[in-house]
Order: structure tokens, then sequence, then C-alpha cells
């Protein structure tokens, strides 16, 4: 069944190629959706797939990308209201 959830990754995340260490393990689980920076320095990730595969790519975010501190991560999980084709990075 498909699920989905955004997630604000806190921490050093920006300038350290998180949105493309995000974007490649995402397309090498198969999960949907996007990743972007928001003004504040966080970064904002929308990701539709199945359960064990979100909680995945949820502990492969946590880690980030060798540059990246993640210092914490908000997950809220919500109903399916569009879905995604490809999972991308959003500019």
């Amino acid at each position: 069944m498909l699920e989905q959830f955004k997630a604000i990754i806190q921490g050093r995340v920006q300038g350290v190629g998180y949105r493309f260490y995000a974007e490649r393990i995402a397309n090498q689980l198969g999960v949907k959706g996007y990743v972007k920076n928001l003004w504040n320095g966080e970064v904002e990730v929308l990701a539709q797939g199945d359960k064990p595969t979100l909680e995945l790519f949820l502990t492969k975010l946590r880690e980030g990308p060798r540059l990246a501190k993640v210092t914490d991560i908000k997950v809220e999980w919500q109903p399916i209201t569009e879905t995604y084709s490809t999972f991308d990075i959003d500019y």
C-alpha cells in the first residue's frame, strides 16, 4: 500500500550535497516525491512508497552525506493527495 510522509531535516544540510544524496537514495529505493531547500536552512522531503521502504529511506536521510550533520528530522505521515512518478530535486 502506498504511503506518504513529509520530513523537515534540520542541521548542516544545505551546501553539502544533501539534496543530491536524497535523490540518489530515493531512486535506488524506488521512492517517489521531491526534495528541496527551504529559506531557513532546512531541507524538505516529500516521499511516497511502501511503509518498509519509506522507513529505510528515513534511516538514510538521518545519516545524510558525509559533509552533512543532521540534528533533527520532523516527520509527518500524511494522506496522499497527489501521486508522483519520479523523485526530483525541486528548486
